[in-house]
């Protein structure tokens, strides 16, 4: 992007992985249930850890379940992706187990993640690789879930935490925010996105985004759809509370 230039916002959920590029409005902190991948524009980015070290570079990479958050940026491309497709693979191996610069990423785009996004890992279990399609699509209790990966409930649970770092209940959660963010973008409400989204109501969902995402829905808004009226984005922000 040359200097000057406008960073035209976008947002898309896509096979391994979910996009957004326009601004950073920082936000509170939180970890969600992706590798994040964030890049500067121009110059670099800063994010906080939970310690409040500041980690400062024009890319850096967030495994799951991290605790950070980003400071206002003007124009910033994020990648989130999911941590049992292919691309997460190559994530795993160059991350630590904080946030960490990743200079090498400065010039990732849609075009080089798309291949790997759209293939499963090869480093996971591919029972539990299984067992996350499964909850990507629909809801399943975990003894249902596990029976049909071959495994028990414990063992299941086991290697969630100890090849992803998170539990799988994250991970559904996770998928209902990918959806409902979509339904946002798409110009539905936040109460209608909570539904689409599989939430049990708008505070259902306001709780897990600002708990995954650092954001509520409305605060979201602005960010998703530049254009919306600050009179529609007031009146959902009773929902909020």
């Amino acid at each position: 992007m040359e200097d000057g230039e406008e960073m035209v916002p976008r947002f898309a959920v896509r096979e391994g992985y979910l996009l957004y590029g326009g601004p950073s409005v920082g936000n509170t902190f939180h970890g969600h249930a992706a590798f994040q991948v964030s890049i500067a524009a121009r110059g670099e980015l800063t994010m906080l850890d939970a310690f409040g070290t500041r980690h400062r570079a024009g890319a850096l990479i967030v495994p799951p379940m991290v605790r950070h958050r980003m400071l206002p940026a003007p124009a910033v491309l994020t990648f989130f992706v999911e941590p049992h497709c292919a691309f997460a693979d190559r994530l795993r191996r160059r991350c630590e187990q904080g946030i960490t610069p990743a200079p090498g990423m400065r010039d990732l785009s849609e075009e080089s993640i798309r291949p790997a996004g759209a293939h499963r890992s090869s480093e996971l279990d591919a029972r539990l690789v299984e067992a996350m399609n499964t909850l990507a699509h629909r809801r399943v209790s975990m003894p249902a879930l596990a029976a049909q990966v071959g495994l028990s409930p414990q063992r299941l649970r086991a290697l969630a935490r100890g090849q992803l770092g998170l539990p799988l209940a994250r991970w559904r959660i996770w998928q209902c925010l990918g959806r409902a963010a979509q339904a946002l973008y798409e110009g539905q409400s936040p109460a209608e996105a909570a539904i689409t989204g599989g939430f049990a109501d708008q505070a259902h969902f306001n709780r897990r985004m600002r708990e995954m995402m650092g954001l509520t829905p409305s605060a979201m808004l602005p960010v998703l759809r530049p254009s919306v009226a600050m009179g529609d984005v007031n009146r959902d922000r009773a929902g909020d509370r």
